[in-house]
């Protein structure tokens, strides 16, 4: 991939490999002081075990200094496959650049964000890189949370939900994007489940991780048709979760979500995206919450 705008002599931006994974987690440990050299090789071998997308870069872009790492972001690209075809889309995740070379941070993501049949996604904008995001014409496609108690919407006596997996007669009822997304989060750790609401068989992928410093268990919303459906099936999903000694969710939102039983909490958790079609809010597909866990 070319490198959009010229850097001075010895500095560069390239797509990087295993052989630099020592490099690339150094770089993104001064970045990310909270996070150890070891969660950034975890993280990256992660990203080895997914499958590859075409020619795109499997693992992301370094910014170079006389073959120094001085820069880094990782790219997690996936292919979804709707009914209008294909669709690429490349998760943004984990920008770090060192204080003196932060001038060609600009640069290294210009690089990064060439294609324009791709639809990029940055779900964890830190507050430096807000104005960045809006400089190079990302959106938003949520501009909040709506945090809920899906035990307390009601459920019709017949619904039910089921966990997910190849053997499941329900699997039938989805389309193959569906079952995929279903089946390969469930071998990521998330809760794939059916929802069987009013004769619909609807999917849901929720993801188990910790909010308020780690003390309070909760379910995010990585996966769901529409907010509607999620109301559809939020007290069968409710009682569901009960049994695991899960109360509370989140869905990512752009106003409050009539139906469920909770609070939104505007610019909590905002998400930007570039490219010719929005994510839907609440889908994070094989993103950085999916494979990182953040």
């Amino acid at each position: 991939m070319a490198v959009l705008g010229a850097f001075p002599p010895g500095v560069g931006c390239r797509p990087f490999d295993e052989g630099d994974w020592a490099g690339v987690a150094d770089c993104l440990h001064r970045g990310f002081p909270e996070r150890s050299h070891g969660y950034w090789i975890e993280a990256l071998t992660r990203l080895s075990q997914r499958p590859a997308v075409a020619d795109f870069p499997r693992y992301g872009f370094v910014l170079e200094k006389s073959g120094r790492i001085v820069g880094a972001v990782l790219t997690l690209y996936a292919r979804h496959r709707g009914v209008d075809g294909d669709e690429i889309r490349c998760n943004l995740s984990s920008w770090s650049v060192d204080a003196e070379f932060r001038p060609y941070a600009s640069r290294m993501i210009a690089t990064v964000i060439m294609r324009k049949d791709v639809v990029y996604t940055n779900i964890s904008p830190s507050p430096g890189t807000v104005k960045l995001n809006k400089a190079f014409g990302f959106r938003l496609f949520s501009g909040g949370q709506m945090a809920f108690f899906p035990v307390l919407s009601a459920m019709p006596r017949p619904d039910r939900v089921l966990e997910a997996h190849a053997d499941l007669a329900e699997m039938a009822e989805l389309t193959d994007n569906e079952k995929y997304i279903l089946l390969e989060h469930a071998a990521l750790g998330c809760l794939s489940l059916i929802c069987i609401c009013d004769g619909l068989a609807l999917p849901l992928v929720l993801k188990p991780r910790r909010i308020l410093h780690g003390i309070m268990p909760c379910c995010q919303v990585v996966y769901c048709r529409s907010h509607a459906d999620l109301v559809r099936c939020a007290g069968a999903v409710g009682r569901f979760l009960l049994r695991r000694g899960q109360l509370l969710c989140l869905v990512d939102a752009m106003a409050p979500v009539p139906g469920l039983s909770g609070r939104y909490f505007p610019k909590k958790g905002i998400k930007y995206f570039k490219g010719p079609k929005s994510p839907s809010p609440g889908d994070l597909t094989f993103t950085e919450m999916v494979l990182f866990g953040s």
